[in-house]
């Protein structure tokens, strides 16, 4: 079955508008014609579906944060006002801003309407809602709580997107400074300097020592300039084809974690992560070892990875989570206390969300405290570069100029 969109006249002259769930768009005319109603616009919702043999264009419809983030406090606030599944999914397809939206709505919707439970019709799209996703619904689903479970899980979509954004734009100036000074460099050593130095070397002066330095490197970087070129897309591609071997980026995450300014804000993110996703699932009651599989899977360093997964199996065989996880030795203290502290005081789920934004509190303030630093520091290194090119290329006619004295 196939979700249509339709807008029809009543008897009474009133346009009513809707969603049915019927095989072709003629089917769809029926059944309002035998509810007394004439149809105006009949369209499908997904119609490069309708005759798709499997799921391969399913995996190609994605949504960005925000979207995801107000479709799901959306449906958060349409449960709480009590209505059903299919309603609430037939209010969202109407006010739906795009055709793939609405593709995604109707797709979900079918699934529900053939006896799927929620989580389950959202598996037929993987892409959109991660397994934590899925997690938390099937939680809310089977403790009757689902729009509270949504509402909590909208505030941690929309507080990691948050994070996300922090992290980009705290790195997006630096290396755009990066780059303008890397190409004005470069311009200069390639293109300036051989104009301006070209007058010295007919004029047989003996040049100083900082400007024969600045013409031997100028033309070292025009000759060589394509074979470093060819030999960064070599190195990238080497990199990425290496970095696939699980060994070899297990050894680099660990080296990346031993880093004093990187490895600590590495594990901050990472922390904060695990700290927010156990803090919704613990809260909507959710096994803790459920819980645990779940926040492993938003780890993306992988000897933290591999600490949950022991600490898995110590929670499974009797430990407690404070004791498990503070074996690894990877974690920040402060987390584990707290988590320590949520299990004697039976509140875990409030102290991880207090660890959690304790995390993303750190990692804001070391992205504020390294940007604050790094950026004077390459405006000055930047300084420093084209003061000696100029250097080099005043000091002979400072020389010249004695010389006619």
């Amino acid at each position: 079955m196939a979700g249509f969109k339709y807008q029809a006249i009543a008897n009474d002259g009133r346009i009513h508008k809707g969603v049915l769930e019927v095989d072709n768009a003629r089917q769809a005319r029926l059944h309002l014609r035998e509810q007394g109603l004439i149809p105006i616009e009949v369209d499908s919702l997904a119609p490069e579906l309708i005759h798709a043999q499997s799921n391969t264009l399913r995996w190609r419809i994605g949504l960005s944060g925000a979207e995801l983030n107000l479709i799901t406090r959306q449906l958060a606030t349409l449960f709480d006002a009590g209505l059903t599944v299919e309603q609430a999914f037939t209010a969202l397809i109407e006010q739906a801003d795009t055709p793939n939206q609405q593709r995604i709505l109707a797709g979900v919707r079918g699934e529900v309407l053939a006896g799927k439970s929620l989580a389950r019709a959202m598996e037929q799209y993987p892409t959109i809602f991660s397994e934590l996703y899925r997690s938390l619904v099937n939680a809310g689903e089977q403790s009757g709580q689902l729009s509270r479970v949504l509402l909590r899980l909208a505030d941690y979509l929309e507080a990691r997107q948050l994070l996300r954004q922090k992290i980009l734009l705290a790195l997006i100036y630096p290396a755009v400074v990066t780059l303008t000074a890397l190409l004005i460099i470069i311009g200069l050593m390639t293109y300036v300097v051989p104009q301006v130095v070209q007058v010295f070397q007919n004029s047989q002066q003996v040049l100083p020592w900082l400007t024969r330095a600045l013409i031997a490197i100028s033309d070292f970087v025009r000759l060589t300039g394509v074979y470093w070129i060819l030999i960064f897309v070599a190195v990238s591609a080497w990199s990425q084809r290496l970095l696939r071997n699980p060994s070899r980026l297990f050894s680099l995450h660990t080296f990346l974690l031993r880093l004093p300014i990187l490895g600590r804000l590495m594990r901050a993110v990472n922390a904060a992560r695990f700290a927010s996703t156990l803090a919704i699932l613990v809260g909507s009651r959710v096994p803790l070892l459920t819980a645990l599989q779940a926040g492993t899977g938003v780890v993306n360093n992988l000897p933290m990875k591999q600490a949950l997964e022991d600490t898995q199996r110590m929670v499974s065989e009797g430990a407690s989570l404070s004791l498990a996880l503070g074996k690894s030795k990877l974690f920040p203290p402060l987390l584990v206390h707290m988590i320590a502290s949520g299990e004697a005081s039976g509140r875990l789920d409030d102290m991880l969300e207090r660890a959690a934004k304790q995390q993303s509190s750190e990692v804001e303030n070391r992205l504020a405290a390294l940007t604050s630093l790094f950026e004077p520091a390459l405006i000055l290194l930047m300084g420093i570069l084209v003061l000696l090119i100029v250097l080099a290329m005043l000091l002979p006619i400072f020389e010249m100029n004695q010389l006619i004295k």
